[in-house]
C-alpha cells in the first residue's frame, strides 16, 4: 500500500496503519539477553539488534522450521519479530513517524538442513513493514538458515532504519 493510499484512507502515521491492520505493538521491546543495546543510532541510521518471536506475555515461539514448525507459522513468527523491531524503534525514537525508510533486514531462520524456503519465512516481517511504511518500507534483505538460534526460537531478525534528523 502506497503512502498516498494510506492518506486516502485517512491513515497518516505508521501507528495508525498498524492499528488498521489489527496489529498492536508491545509496550516495550523485549529486554536484551546479553551485554548489548536494543538499538544504536549512528547519524541518520538506527541499528536494531536481533529480535525474536516473543509474545507480549514473554512466551517464545520455538522450534525448527521444516520439522515441527510450518512455513506459514514461521512467517507469522517473523511478523511478530517485526512488531518487536518496531517496538524497539518506538522505544528509541519516541514514534515510528521518525522512520524515514527501512534500509536492511537480516533474517535468520532456525531450520532443518534441507529446508530451502527461508525467504518465505522472512516475508512475514518484510510484508508487514511494506504495508506499514509504504514505499519507504521496501528494503534490502538477507534471509538465511541457521542450525540453531538463542532459546530455540524459530526466527531472529535485525534491522537498519534511516531516521529523520533530530
Amino acid at each position: 500500500m502506497s503512502q498516498n493510499q494510506v492518506r486516502d484512507r485517512g491513515l497518516e502515521t505508521p501507528e495508525e496503519m498498524l492499528a488498521a491492520m489489527g496489529l498492536v505493538l508491545p509496550a516495550r521491546a523485549p529486554a536484551p539477553v546479553g551485554n548489548f543495546a536494543i538499538a544504536v543510532r549512528a547519524g541518520p541510521l538506527l541499528f536494531v539488534s536481533g529480535q525474536g518471536p516473543v509474545t507480549s506475555d514473554g512466551r517464545l515461539m520455538t522450534g525448527k522450521v521444516g520439522a515441527d514448525v510450518s512455513i506459514e507459522d514461521a512467517a507469522d513468527h517473523a511478523r511478530l519479530v517485526g512488531l518487536n523491531l518496531l517496538a524497539a524503534v518506538r522505544q528509541e525514537l519516541g514514534s515510528l513517524s521518525a522512520v524515514r525508510r527501512v534500509v536492511k533486514l537480516l533474517g535468520m531462520v532456525n531450520a532443518t538442513p534441507d529446508f530451502a524456503d527461508h525467504p518465505a519465512v522472512i516475508n512475514g516481517c518484510s510484508d508487514m513493514l511494506v504495508r506499514v511504511f509504504g514505499p519507504a518500507g521496501v528494503h534490502a534483505r538477507s534471509a538465511v538458515g541457521m542450525n540453531s538460534l538463542p532459546g530455540g526460537i524459530t526466527v531472529e531478525i535485525e534491522a537498519i532504519f534511516e531516521v529523520h534528523a533530530g
